[in-house]
């Protein structure tokens, strides 16, 4: 009699359970009785699947699926083109996706699932229809989020576009062949069913995934590469590959390679082809439809050659892209009726793309002007802002307690350091003259090692776990790393499993799990109180197991050097356990399985460029509250004001998806975007100017100065303009804001102010360096700008005041009470404030009208659109890009007032400025501190507004930012 397996009966259970209780109608109510009584009535009909169950694991899951909600994706999309034609019918006995859904059933949640069917069904649906005869073009772009599940969406969008009739299907995967073979692995199980380590033809089928046990066999797909690590499509393959529009459909996974996407070309050409044009004596596909899916979309996709136009805005014809971005164009060029969606989480450089780019030999670029997907990611999915919390008023908030900061790697001229942020490629890591590692990693592997053994005692035997080592981008300095780290874990490994010497090594790990593991799950178990983690085990458990777990790690190199790779696939029924140390093979698109420590001190300061480096944003369901992240306090703070400005980004995106705005539109006010402008300089187009619109922005000031001499000119700046605009409108103004009445005591409001006079204060008030977004000479340019053009020509002025602070006289006859704001300890080089802004300030201009209509749009958009538990009441006031737009561009019965600007001024107690510096002079004035509130803009392209032209250079930028890698 065979084994029985254990985890085959515990999936079956699963699936039945949760069967049972979506028939019984208890979705709002799944307790852990009701699961209980549904276990016995299955194992009742199957008593065989009882043997060595785990019917805890089976509840816990079962909670935690039930416990799931998922947000409805937005969209914005163009209708030029394109007959609407998916309904009900046409997806009547789709086996592909039936075969898929099953098979993810057996892994997510239904709520999870039925999310995927949707946002597949959307973004099929904007599609052309395959077996539309005449000729056709869709181009397209899905945005989720880093490690989200875009390989999931985009692998249930292949199996519903062949069922639907598309032929020929190519997966542009990532530009290593260990990130195509993680590609094609996945569409095995998910699409084709089959494992393709044979070549095409061969009868010796091993059936996976989807297709496990033969299901469907006799609707097999056919597949021209293979799962293998030289499995790409190559010349053999090319030569002797055949295809007729009557066999079922075709898929290629290729990489992103000059070699392989030109064999791909000529092949379509020489092979596929099947007419030529008369006119251009071009070979043409008619009779096949293409659809190409492009992972990691704004990954050598994007041309940085930067076309050029004339004056009335035609493409130069005889521009020659950039070699890949040529190639994926002239393949979509190359079939008459052809669709094309790119993947990715960091969409700024896609949006770069110019609207009107093409040319005769490549067609359009690759811009989506047929639709943007904005993907909603589920409430388990551990993102940026979940990591390290959204600024708020009362400074950064809702982070997770896993952030550990690295100390010792912060560079001091008296001591060199282990990995400075710039070294050579010959640089040796050592830690104060010596050939190991630092303190924190050491630290930073322990907290692995320790995870791994709790994972292993929560009955996670069969999951992998991963750490992922990410501190340089040079090959020598990775092998470098990769010998200390093998080095150091043999010493653990040694003295734990042969007991000598180990005291010091048990003493270390003990610390940290009292210090830090038992009070971190603590903390996770109150705040998490839905989805609490499970109860940590004694030491003593963990001391028992901890020798198994070391004799299982593998420090393994990821990099463009490395001939070993990490075969999740193949490790059988136990997980792995790997420490791996890498460079640009681990900073994009390669899935960490189980990441549960991450070693990460590389500085890069683009947007898309770190967001791609974040590999532990994702899902860890079980283990949560074991991860951890080691990193820089300057890492911290960047990857927090990613988080922001990516949501700031969505709130945008879902306003104007609200609005019924098109792509295009949305890609003008990206590229005007004053911080999400941080692409590669390349990917924007432009080697010396970047035009800014501010419209309907946000700025405020956090980084300030200490030093006299500047708080000095600023305290003048002030006064200056106080005397210039005379007496205030109101003092102690209030308003009517819902159900209350909301009052700011002890401030002083100001309107109809000329916009001559904020120009004169912004031209005379400096701003700190590391204040890079606010910078004063293009704020007070842009103003001018659009003042010119008949907006932001009377504006707001409000000066913030307190009823308790310490009063100071800022103006002929104004005297406010200070505003006390505790500056960031670990930032050493100024007075760096987590939020300036206060939300209800930023709407004191708005009427009672205004205000509620301000809210009506916050909900209506919150309500449609937002991620959140469907039992979470509505929003209570409106949100910030609700107030600028309706303020710019009016609502329902609101007169639109783009001509108001608002100008906020805060007066801020030095004493808390010197707060971690010890004394300060007595004479110190106050410190200005200000925020403005732009209306958007009726004005330029498409209600974004005018643009100020921003000069910068290559040196510049990669001194502000690093290199685009």
């Amino acid at each position: 009699m065979p084994p029985v397996d254990t985890n085959e009966n515990q999936n079956r259970v699963l699936k039945f359970v949760q069967e049972l209780l979506l028939d019984g109608n208890e979705k709002a109510a799944v307790t852990a009785a009701a699961i209980s009584e549904q276990i016995d009535l299955v194992l009742k009909m199957k008593p065989s699947w009882g043997a060595d169950l785990d019917r805890t694991a089976v509840t816990d899951e079962l909670i935690r699926r039930f416990s799931l909600w998922i947000g409805k994706e937005t969209t914005m999309a163009s209708t030029i083109g394109h007959v609407a034609w998916l309904n009900a019918d046409r997806k009547q006995n789709w086996r592909y996706w039936q075969r898929y859904r099953d098979w993810m059933e057996e892994k997510l949640s239904w709520t999870a699932v039925d999310a995927l069917d949707r946002s597949t069904d959307t973004i099929l649906g904007f599609l052309e229809d395959p077996l539309r005869a005449d000729a056709w073009d869709r181009r397209g772009l899905v945005v989720g989020h880093v490690q989200s599940g875009k390989t999931g969406s985009y692998t249930g969008l292949i199996c519903k576009a062949a069922d639907a009739g598309y032929k020929i299907i190519v997966v542009l995967a990532g530009l290593h062949n260990n990130l195509r073979s993680q590609t094609q692995i996945r569409l095995d199980e998910g699409f084709l069913g089959f494992a393709t380590t044979t070549q095409p033809g061969s009868d010796a089928v091993e059936y996976v995934g989807a297709g496990r046990n033969g299901r469907d066999a006799g609707i097999r797909p056919n597949c021209a590469t293979n799962r293998s690590d030289a499995g790409d499509f190559n010349k053999r393959i090319a030569k002797h590959l055949a295809i007729t529009p009557e066999q079922r459909p075709w898929l290629f996974v290729v990489k992103k390679n000059k070699s392989v996407l030109t064999l791909l070309l000529d092949w379509i050409r020489n092979h596929a082809a099947n007419v030529v044009e008369a006119d251009t004596g071009r070979r043409i596909v008619t009779h096949l439809p293409l659809l190409v899916i492009d992972d990691e979309a704004d990954h050598a996709s994007v041309d940085t050659g930067g076309q050029a136009f004339d004056e009335e805005g035609n493409p130069d014809e005889e521009h020659e892209p950039k070699v890949i971005n040529s190639l994926i164009r002239r393949i979509l060029n190359a079939f008459s009726r052809s669709a094309y969606v790119g993947y990715t989480a960091t969409p700024f450089a896609n949006i770069f793309i110019h609207e009107r780019g093409a040319t005769f030999e490549e067609g359009p670029d690759l811009f989506p002007a047929a639709f943007i997907v904005n993907l909603a990611a589920p409430s388990n999915y551990v993102g940026p802002a979940r990591v390290f919390g959204l600024t708020t008023a009362q400074g950064r908030q809702g982070g997770l307690p896993l952030v550990r900061r690295v100390k010792d790697q912060e560079s001091a001229e008296e001591r060199p350091v282990w990995m400075p942020v710039k070294h050579k490629v010959s640089h040796r890591p050592r830690h104060e003259g010596r050939d190991e590692l630092p303190p924190s990693l050491v630290e930073a592997i322990d907290a692995f090692l320790i995870a791994c053994a709790v994972r292993l005692l929560r009955g996670q035997l069969d999951e992998h776990s991963s750490m992922l080592i990410h501190v340089t981008r040079f090959t020598y300095v990775q092998q470098e790393v990769h010998r200390q780290v093998s080095e150091h874990v043999r010493q653990i490994r040694q003295r734990v499993l042969r007991g000598i010497d180990a005291e010091e090594v048990w003493s270390r790990l003990h610390t940290l799990w009292q210090q830090d593991f038992v009070p971190t799950t603590a903390v996770l178990r109150e705040s998490l109180a839905d989805d609490p983690p499970d109860d940590l085990p004694s030491w003593e458990a963990v001391v028992s197991v901890f020798g198994a777990v070391c004799d299982e790690v593998n420090v393994q190199l990821i990099n463009g050097t490395a001939k070993a790779a990490l075969d999740y696939a193949n490790s059988g029924n136990r997980g792995l356990t790997v420490i791996a140390i890498g460079g640009d093979k681990l900073a994009r698109g390669l899935t960490l399985e189980g990441l549960c420590c991450s070693y990460f001190l590389r500085a890069s300061r683009m947007y898309d460029t770190l967001m791609q480096m974040g590999r532990w944003f994702g899902y860890r369901p079980g283990y949560l509250d074991l991860c951890r992240l080691y990193t820089t306090q300057d890492l911290t703070e960047w990857f927090g004001h990613i988080a922001d400005a990516a949501e700031e980004l969505r709130e945008e995106f879902n306003f104007m998806a609200a609005s019924g705005l098109t792509p295009r539109e949305f890609g003008l006010k990206v590229q005007s975007h004053p911080v999400l402008m941080i692409t590669s300089q390349l990917k924007m187009r432009s080697a010396q100017s970047l035009y800014l619109s501010f419209s309907g922005q946000r700025l405020q000031t956090v980084a300030l100065f200490r030093q006299q001499r500047e708080l000095q000119g600023n305290a003048r700046a002030l006064w200056r303009l106080l005397e210039s605009i005379g007496k205030p409108s109101e003092s102690d103004p209030s308003r009517q804001r819902g159900e209350v009445r909301q009052k700011w005591a002890g401030s002083y409001l100001w309107t109809d102010v000329a916009a001559s006079k904020v120009i004169a204060f912004l031209s005379e008030y400096t701003t700190h360096p590391a204040a890079r977004r606010v910078n004063c000479a293009m704020l007070s340019a842009f103003i001018e700008l659009m003042s010119r053009s008949g907006e932001l020509t009377e504006w707001t002025i409000a000066l913030m005041g307190t009823t308790d602070g310490e009063k100071r006289e800022v103006g002929p006859g104004v005297s406010v009470r200070m505003n006390r704001r505790s500056g960031d300890p670990d930032i050493k080089g100024h007075y760096s404030i987590k939020v300036l802004l206060d939300p209800t300030d930023e709407a004191i201009d708005l009427s009672e009208e205004e205000w509620n209509a301000a809210l009506a749009v916050t909900r209506t958009i919150w309500q449609r659109n937002a991620v959140r538990p469907v039992d979470e009441s509505d929003p209570k006031t409106p949100s910030s890009v609700a107030v600028r737009q309706v303020r710019g561009v009016g609502a329902p019965g609101i007169t639109p007032h783009p001509e108001r600007g608002v100008l906020i001024l805060y007066v801020l107690d030095p004493e808390k400025a010197y707060e971690e510096v010890g004394s300060f002079p007595a004479d110190t004035p106050p410190i200005v501190a200000f925020g403005i509130s732009f209306p958007a803009s009726t004005l330029g392209d498409d209600h974004l507004g005018l643009k100020v032209e921003y000069k910068v250079n290559n040196v510049l930028w990669e001194q502000e930012y690093g290199s685009a890698d």
